[in-house]
């Protein structure tokens, strides 16, 4: 169980204090490894660094980062190092995910319709921030190398069905649906993971993507029992379930493996 450690490791991960962030740090500091917490949220930060410390008896440090701008990411990178010596892993994490599991009526994201501001922040954080993190810290794990993981979703492999955002009763041409820009990001990022992995695999730097499914986090009834029917495995995620997955990516007992898509979407993919 010795390769499943993460003992000595730092490992940055972007969007830290939502929800998938929150259960990487916990997944982290349970196998021993030095987690480094930057979101935009700084109340957030500061309360997820100091529940989880006390729960692990760890000191968590935290920045308050916009990930879309380089010389701010440029300067965490470098404070860092200073502080710790090294960066093992990156867990490129941070995204927006507008949410459309509600009952309330919300047709702007429709294609036809979608605001080009909106567009711009969806790839500018999904994407550009997540290459400006792989350009810096990335960069600080060719030194010795390690580990880089970036999160994508079954929604980068398949496309959405968008039938599990309808509303009865309206129109089609005014139903809600996932924006257009989230798949993108996602597909992207795996893009990205293949790039990644061939760029500094002479610097033993391992780059892979997971790509988890829907996550159970308050939904409403008949969005969850239209989800549930088109999983194999009949149910959502639960909140702390791809913590395995992550110290797997992150520790040497998967140091053979690089470039790849992990998929753990209940089977969803699949069907």
């Amino acid at each position: 169980m010795h390769q499943f450690s993460l003992t000595g490791k730092v490992i940055v991960v972007t969007g830290a204090a939502g929800l998938l962030g929150v259960n990487h740090i916990e997944a982290i500091a349970s196998a021993g490894g030095q987690p480094i917490m930057l979101d935009i949220d700084k109340n957030r930060l500061e309360k997820t660094a100091y529940e989880i410390g006390e729960k692990f008896n760890i000191r968590i440090p935290y920045f308050e980062l916009d990930i879309t701008h380089a010389i701010q990411v440029e300067k965490c990178c470098n404070e860092i190092v200073r502080t710790f010596g090294h960066i093992d892993g990156l867990i490129n994490n941070a995204a927006n995910n507008p949410k459309v599991e509600t009952d309330e009526i919300d047709s702007q994201s429709r294609v036809e319709r979608f605001n080009m501001n909106q567009w711009d922040a969806d790839i500018s954080v999904g994407l550009t921030g997540a290459f400006l993190c792989t350009k810096y810290f990335g960069e600080a794990i060719t030194k010795q190398g390690g580990s880089i993981i970036n999160i994508s979703s079954d929604l980068g492999i398949i496309g959405p069905d968008q039938r599990l955002y309808e509303i009865p009763g309206i129109a089609p041409e005014n139903q809600p649906v996932k924006p257009v820009s989230y798949s993108v990001v996602k597909a992207g990022l795996i893009g990205l993971t293949r790039y990644t992995a061939t760029y500094w695999a002479d610097k033993k730097v391992r780059c892979n993507a997971l790509c988890p499914g829907g996550v159970e986090n308050n939904q409403t009834n008949s969005f969850v029992a239209k989800l549930t029917s088109l999983i194999p495995m009949g149910r959502m995620a639960y909140q702390d379930e791809y913590q395995g997955s992550i110290i797997f990516l992150l520790s040497d007992a998967s140091n053979y493996i690089t470039g790849t898509t992990l998929i753990a979407d209940g089977g969803r993919t699949v069907w």
